[in-house]
């Protein structure tokens, strides 16, 4: 479900909204995503696993691990 449609902000991975944590806006495809600090690490360096959340997410490349 697209977080735009929902009443109030929410996390896109764990659904906490706003009124719990600072939630950070994405727009991606003409709608608007919402993703907690938590998380953040999640859409930056294992992006498939929001396959199902984002449309078309299992395509994005993770980022390169730099050592």
């Amino acid at each position: 479900m697209e977080p735009s449609t929902q009443p109030t902000p929410a996390c896109l991975a764990c659904g906490t909204d706003s009124r719990s944590v600072p939630l950070l806006r994405l727009e991606y495809l003409e709608s608007a995503y919402y993703i907690c600090p938590q998380h953040l690490p999640l859409l930056i360096h294992d992006p498939g696993r929001l396959a199902g959340l984002i449309p078309g997410a299992e395509r994005f490349q993770a980022s390169e691990h730099h050592d």
